[in-house]
């Protein structure tokens, strides 16, 4: 008697190049990873940002149907001047906050929210591969509406870590996740406290309960 097993995973196909409209459905904390800038070691949060085009559906899998495709970006948990994360925000409303506004923004506001994505292929160095990068987030052009949500809202964070949702992460997440300390804080100890985090707030020094 004979046991095969086989790979019967199906490689996700490349966002094309383009503008799509899009709708956020997907936050999930990465945690604290340690980078490099101009030769001096840094340590920054990170999230990861997840949207939905559900005007560009495919059938990856036969027993779910259609789905859409979905993109994700990882940003630096901060909204200082300089941060991508705050120049993102600032285009995906379509005006700049102030810098009361700017102290603290809780970014799980952005779920459900609808946008509009400019979408760009770059190459690895080495020539190897392709990705499917952001260029822009904006607001959805007048008169254009975003069709219902597809996919359900997924949200992964530290303070209510969920293992079962982190293994239905794609391997490259899971790996960006593995490395960082408040993984293995999470996954070695279930009541670690947890004050009030920062971990999915954007701010410079206070709380605020800002809209977006």
């Amino acid at each position: 008697m004979a046991i095969i097993a086989k790979n019967t995973g199906q490689k996700r196909e490349l966002v094309p190049q383009g503008n799509y409209v899009a709708r956020c459905y997907q936050m999930i904390e990465i945690g604290t990873v340690k980078e490099e800038y101009k030769g001096v070691p840094k340590e920054h949060q990170k999230v990861r940002i997840g949207w939905e085009f559900p005007l560009e559906l495919r059938v990856f899998d036969e027993a779910k149907g259609e789905q859409p495709l979905v993109i994700s970006n990882k940003y630096t948990v901060s909204m200082g001047d300089k941060a991508n994360l705050r120049k993102v925000l600032e285009s995906w409303r379509g005006k700049a906050f102030t810098e009361e506004e700017a102290k603290a923004f809780d970014i799980t506001k952005l779920l459900g929210v609808p946008c509009f994505l400019n979408v760009i292929h770059k190459t690895s160095e080495d020539g190897s591969k392709t990705y499917a990068n952001i260029a822009s987030v904006t607001p959805l052009p007048k008169g254009i509406e975003c069709p219902p949500q597809v996919n359900p809202m997924f949200v992964l964070s530290y303070d209510e870590f969920d293992y079962k949702k982190f293994m239905d992460l794609p391997d490259f997440i899971k790996e960006e996740m593995e490395v960082t300390p408040e993984f293995k804080l999470a996954t070695t100890t279930s009541d670690a406290p947890h004050d009030e985090p920062p971990h999915l707030t954007g701010k410079d020094e206070k709380e605020s309960d800002l809209p977006f």
